[in-house]
């Protein structure tokens, strides 16, 4: 059975979109079959992997209100293994439509259950926020990867994703995990990236992976002509640095 993997921070800019696209994409490098869901109504995942947003014939969107059933909202992506459910702004709006459905919070779960044998890894790309999106998210995954950005403020908002977690474990998902901390924009030339690393070891009692995703140039340029690093630039640091987080995450497959 595959594992479910959500990637959430409810604050935004932390890498969360890029961990997401490049996870996967690596993944799927190392033959793995792999979905990546996309639900933050920004969209940055679809098109980060080249998918034009306004195009897709069926969303996550369809998907939770129940307009289309889960195998009509997968698109296959030019990168071999990797699939994706797109995301895009109608999704805004549908949250509010979602308030009125019966177990709201296990939409995306039960839409998932059929398929779950057929993907070595699902992952879910949640938008920055706590939000009903969010808890379908944590309710429909085995584990939680956290993307915790090298900069002040990282532990912004991190006490109240674990209580989050917490509550989703107590009340809607007994099996949920954290699965780990991932350092993002990491500089190893400044004492703040080194201090927040540090800081978040000391505060957390969270596993945390040992690839760290740099500040990279080319990681940056790389969703703006939708293909992943490995496909941009697969011999740069961003590259090198995914490849070996997907290695670990590959070999933490009880998580």
């Amino acid at each position: 059975m595959g594992k479910v993997i959500a990637i959430s921070n409810q604050k935004g800019g932390v890498g969360k979109s890029t961990t997401a696209i490049n996870l996967s994409a690596c993944l799927g490098e190392r033959l793995k079959k792999v979905l990546l869901i996309d639900l933050d109504p920004q969209g940055n995942s679809t098109s980060g992997l080249g998918i034009d947003r306004d195009s897709a014939e069926h969303t996550v969107y369809d998907l939770l209100i129940g307009e289309a059933g889960v195998e009509e909202c997968i698109c296959r992506t030019q990168f071999g293994r990797l699939f994706v459910i797109p995301s895009n702004v109608d999704l805004a709006g549908g949250e509010i439509e979602l308030m009125e459905f019966e177990n709201r919070e296990l939409l995306l779960k039960q839409a998932l259950d059929g398929i779950r044998d057929e993907y070595d890894f699902i992952l879910i790309d949640c938008p920055p926020s706590l939000s009903l999106l969010t808890l379908n998210a944590l309710t429909a995954a085995d584990s939680v990867l956290i993307p915790v950005q090298c900069e002040y403020y990282a532990l912004e908002g991190l006490t109240q994703l674990m209580k989050t977690i917490h509550l989703v474990k107590e009340r809607l998902n007994p099996d949920l995990a954290i699965n780990g901390i991932v350092f993002t924009m990491y500089d190893s030339r400044t004492n703040l990236s080194q201090d927040v690393v540090e800081s978040v070891k000391n505060n957390l009692d969270v596993y945390t992976y040992k690839t760290m995703i740099p500040r990279n140039v080319r990681l940056a340029e790389s969703p703006s002509y939708g293909l992943p690093i490995i496909r941009y630039d697969s011999h740069s640091t961003g590259a090198r640095q995914y490849r070996e987080l997907a290695r670990e995450i590959a070999m933490r497959r009880k998580i």
